[in-house]
């Protein structure tokens, strides 16, 4: 699991209409919610991804970018971004090589057979690239909120120095 003051692992992934999405292209220019959820379409991650598309104008006026990834394609992205009104990117990862990176991905165990699930995780990165706030197994309810308490902090931060 990756803790507070590591590097991000930086990555390239498509987002919904098939353009490359780098981590590197934000350094030192925004700070990243990168939220990892399990499925497009499932009642807790649409909750998740309306209320922070819901409020993305309030992180963008903290110089913050919001992305959200998970194992499924472009074309099922595209469909929920369509459905939801989803105003910023969500990226395909199907291989999982991104989740593993950043240790979202358990082994669970259902009826003696052994798979792959995605934990619902949240990560705050700042404009240098370091993780500011690693959360695993988060809820659904209130979570965009959270986060951008914790993202207003990092614009306070910048004030300060």
């Amino acid at each position: 699991m990756l803790q507070p003051g590591q590097a991000a692992p930086s990555f390239v992934l498509p987002d919904a209409d098939m353009q490359a999405v780098s981590l590197a292209a934000f350094k030192g220019k925004k700070h990243v919610v990168l939220y990892f959820y399990p499925r497009d379409g499932t009642p807790g991650c649409t909750m998740v991804t309306a209320d922070f598309s819901d409020h993305e104008d309030q992180f963008v006026k903290c110089d913050c970018v919001i992305l959200g990834v998970s194992r499924d394609d472009c074309l099922t992205h595209a469909d929920f971004r369509d459905r939801n009104g989803v105003t910023f990117a969500l990226l395909s990862d199907p291989e999982g090589e991104v989740c593993r990176q950043y240790g979202v991905i358990q082994q669970k165990e259902t009826d003696g057979v052994r798979h792959e699930c995605l934990v619902r995780s949240t990560f705050v990165i700042d404009k240098k690239g370091v993780i500011r706030h690693a959360a695993y197994g988060v809820s659904p309810r209130g979570h965009a909120a959270e986060v951008f308490d914790l993202v207003k902090g990092l614009s306070r931060e910048k004030v300060r120095t």
